[in-house]
């Protein structure tokens, strides 16, 4: 009778502990947060890039360094308003043309407009001419481009999180984008001295940004217009630039590690 009474103390003991640890657990996987993600869209209607696939890899290794995740997809039809509840943003990958009919055009207005966030990547400003929306979200149109060589950029702002570990003067070879037209209220973070490389038969601009931030419409944008070269998806430096600008319009903090806010 003792041994049977002893054998159901420890019995009880090993279901309190069970319990416990059950709890625990339970606790633990409730408080968690899950991890942030992003949707990088890259449809093309216009010139398609060979840095696109580059550009995917880097910044899916991002996300897994720094612990968000994310997507890819060239489908339009994932730009509906259930999917992109998803999502913390959306990043536009050099996409060209007109890559979104009236109902995605009005879903992804919706999303921005309800706080989501959107980052453009160099052609980003090479699509959806024909939907002022968008041309104030990404804050400019592509007007055109000499060859590609090396210029120098100039860092207008080294507090930005996506500016502040840059070299300043920045040189550097790409695509060197003028615009047609920009968006007024734009917080500009780089500009390119035209002097430095060789514009051909492009206007000059004069005073000539090349990434910038701001709100627009309820939601968070950055556009940088770096990033046609494949070189530019394995450079630490570049790769920092953008990671940035996915911390921004994510809405993160980042302070060694990201947090939402």
């Amino acid at each position: 009778m003792k041994h049977q009474t002893k054998a159901g103390y420890f019995q009880s003991i090993r279901i309190i502990l069970v319990t416990i640890a059950f709890m625990i657990f339970s606790i633990s996987a409730i408080s968690a947060k899950p991890k942030p993600r992003v949707l990088v869209f890259y449809k093309t209607a216009g010139f398609h890039h060979s840095s696109i696939a580059l550009g995917l890899l880097a910044i899916q290794k991002l996300g897994a360094e720094n612990k968000f995740d994310v997507d890819t997809t060239l489908d339009a039809d994932k730009i509906n308003s259930e999917n992109l509840k998803r999502y913390k943003a959306v990043i536009f990958l050099s996409t060209t043309g007109d890559i979104l009919n009236d109902a995605q055009k009005e879903a992804f207005k919706k999303y921005i407009e309800s706080g989501g966030g959107f980052m453009g990547i160099h052609a980003a400003t090479d699509c959806e001419y024909n939907w002022p929306w968008y041309g104030n979200l990404v804050g400019a149109y592509f007007g055109g481009h000499p060859a590609q060589q090396v210029a120098t950029l100039n860092i207008v702002d080294k507090t930005n999180i996506s500016t502040e570990e840059l070299p300043n003067p920045w040189i550097r070879k790409d695509e060197w984008y003028s615009f047609k037209w920009m968006a007024t209220g734009l917080h500009e973070l780089i500009t390119i001295d035209e002097k430095s490389y060789n514009l051909g038969k492009i206007k000059p601009m004069g005073h000539h940004p090349m990434a910038w931030y701001h709100e627009y419409d309820g939601g968070r944008s950055f556009y940088t217009e770096l990033g046609h070269v494949d070189e530019s998806y394995s450079d630490p430096v570049y790769l920092r630039h953008i990671l940035g600008g996915i911390v921004y319009v994510m809405g993160l903090k980042h302070h060694g590690k990201l947090e939402v806010e």
